[in-house]
């Protein structure tokens, strides 16, 4: 009995202490605060276009993250780790934070992230509602130079943020879970990032 409410106080610790972390993506050396809001950061990873590392990518989400893959081993059971990352991102508040490393036009920015949420998701409208606020928000500095930090906080719905200024959220919970889709599915476009989530979260 003692020994596991010793196991039980010792596995608390331990998350709490995976969830106050910061990290560094080592690809490009840029870090990532180890909270936005209420929200815990869980892994970091970099975008690459062909030799380009083209921004790093920071994933925030709720302790149901850790709760949920903890007692999963990352070496044995891969598949079903992923598989629920991906059920629980789309079902709790997640937030993705990219911070540019390569300067992209404004227009081509807005492009490629809708590009790839695209195929993810059935309404043509709400992508390109998304596309618009991308557009918007970086059209105002002139294109997404090294250092602009972009936000999409995904929920209900999906809501854009630009070096720190709100530029409106689209409200569809399928295209929410379309943009986590974007970074953690199986043809993700960043598997470093999902690769750090499961070191940060599951067992060995």
């Amino acid at each position: 009995m003692i020994f596991s409410r010793t196991f039980g106080v010792l596995l608390v610790s331990s998350l709490m202490l995976v969830s106050t972390l910061a990290m560094t993506d080592s690809a490009t050396g840029i870090s990532f605060a180890s909270k936005l809001k209420d929200l815990s950061l869980f892994g970091v990873g970099v975008r690459k276009k062909g030799p380009i590392k083209v921004y790093s990518v920071g994933m925030y989400g709720s302790k149901d993250v850790d709760e949920s893959l903890s007692s999963i081993s990352k070496s044995e059971d891969k598949k079903k780790a992923l598989a629920v990352l991906r059920k629980v991102a789309s079902e709790s508040p997640t937030s993705f934070v990219l911070k540019m490393n390569f300067k992209v036009g404004a227009e081509k920015m807005a492009s490629a992230i809708a590009d790839s949420v695209n195929p993810r998701h059935s309404s043509a409208s709400d992508v390109g509602e998304l596309k618009d606020l991308i557009t918007a928000g970086v059209a105002e500095k002139g294109a997404c130079v090294k250092g602009t930090v972009l936000q999409f906080d995904c929920n209900d719905g999906v809501e854009v943020t630009v070096d720190g200024k709100t530029q409106g959220k689209v409200k569809s919970t399928g295209l929410a879970r379309a943009f986590c889709d974007v970074y953690l599915d199986d043809k993700c476009v960043s598997p470093p990032l999902r690769d750090s989530i499961l070191d940060t979260c599951c067992a060995p």
